[in-house]
């Protein structure tokens, strides 16, 4: 079984109003352990970035001023997750960027690419209900 841990980080907290993918981080897993066949991006939003986001994550957009956009890194990203179950912690806020993302290239969505996706904070609030799940916790 062939999984992949991702992680975003964006320049907002709403794909669907125009927010983008600055930073993609992916971990694969055969047979739950792991492979180091990863893959790390940093992307050019060709947008500013919210100053929220900035004090969560400190991606600058002068950082990302010479880095590809994500056009350019869409098809390895693509082949790189092509049936693949992925594992991703609050999952709908990262596929729905992927998915804007993939959109914006004439693409389907995540979901169409891969085997499965497992939320770990959906797992997390069932295993500790009342409990903080964020990452951090």
């Amino acid at each position: 079984m062939r999984q992949i841990v991702l992680d975003t980080e964006t320049t907002g907290l709403s794909a669907q109003d125009g927010d983008r993918i600055i930073e993609i981080g992916c971990v694969e897993l055969l047979n739950r352990k792991l492979t180091g066949n990863n893959r790390h991006f940093y992307i050019h939003p060709e947008r500013d970035i919210h100053e929220e986001a900035l004090r969560v994550h400190g991606i600058t957009s002068e950082f990302l001023a010479d880095k590809p956009k994500f056009a350019a890194i869409a098809a390895e990203l693509m082949d790189y997750l092509q049936g693949a179950e992925l594992i991703i912690h609050n999952a709908p806020f990262d596929i729905g960027f992927l998915d804007e993302e993939f959109r914006r290239l004439g693409q389907g969505p995540t979901k169409k690419m891969v085997s499965g996706v497992i939320d770990t904070l959906v797992m997390a609030k069932e295993m500790f209900p009342g409990k903080r799940n964020g990452l951090d916790a």
